[in-house]
C-alpha cells in the first residue's frame, strides 16, 4: 500500500511539473493560499474560501472555480463557477455559464446553460438540457428538459397541452417537460 501511494504521488507530481500545474491548494481566502487564483489544481483543494481554474477533487465551506473547472466540488456552503464538468454539492450552487453533470443543493442556479441533473429545494436554469429534481423548479427556455416537484415552471412553454406529447404547459405541479 504504501508503494502504490509513493507511486500514485510521484506520477502527479511529475504530471504537474510538465503541465505547469499544481497537485493540491490550501486556502483561508483566495488570497491567502498556497497558490494564488490563478494557478490551476489538478489534484486536491482544502478550503475555507477556494477560488482557482482547477481539475480537482475540492472540499470546503465555499468553493469557487473559474474557467473552464472540472471535477467534484463539495462545499458546506456555496459553491460558485465560472463554467463546470462534473458533480456539485453544496447548500448553494451557483454557475454562471454552463454546468454539465449534477448539481445537489438547497439552491440551484445556473445562469446559462445546465445539462445534467439538478437535484434541489429551489432549481433555477437559464436553459436546461436534462432533468430538474425538487420543490420548485424554474426554467426559461428547455430543448429536452423534465421538471419533477411541486411547482414547474417553463417559460418557453406558451400553450396549455395543445402541443402534447411534445410539452405540457408554462405552468405545471408535479411534472413538467418540453422535448
Amino acid at each position: 500500500m504504501k508503494k502504490l501511494f509513493i507511486c500514485l504521488v510521484t506520477i502527479m507530481a511529475s504530471t504537474c511539473i510538465m503541465a505547469d500545474t499544481k497537485p493540491f491548494n490550501l486556502s483561508i481566502t483566495p488570497d491567502m493560499a498556497v497558490y494564488n487564483r490563478n494557478t490551476t489544481i489538478e489534484g486536491v483543494t482544502l478550503s475555507i474560501w477556494g477560488e482557482n481554474p482547477q481539475t480537482s477533487l475540492a472540499l470546503g465551506f465555499v468553493n469557487g472555480t473559474t474557467g473552464q473547472s472540472a471535477g467534484l466540488d463539495w462545499a458546506f456552503l456555496l459553491n460558485y463557477s465560472d463554467s463546470y464538468k462534473g458533480v456539485k454539492w453544496s447548500m448553494i450552487n451557483y454557475t454562471k455559464q454552463e454546468s454539465l453533470g449534477w448539481d445537489a443543493g438547497l439552491i440551484d442556479y445556473t445562469e446559462n446553460l445546465m445539462t445534467g441533473l439538478v437535484t434541489g429545494m429551489v432549481n433555477y436554469a437559464g436553459r436546461l438540457r436534462g432533468l430538474q429534481f425538487g420543490f420548485f423548479n424554474y426554467v426559461k427556455d428547455t430543448d429536452t428538459g423534465v421538471q419533477i416537484g411541486i411547482i414547474n415552471i417553463i417559460e418557453t412553454n406558451t400553450s396549455w397541452f395543445s402541443d402534447l406529447p411534445n410539452s405540457l404547459a408554462p405552468v405545471m405541479i408535479f411534472v413538467n417537460w418540453r422535448k
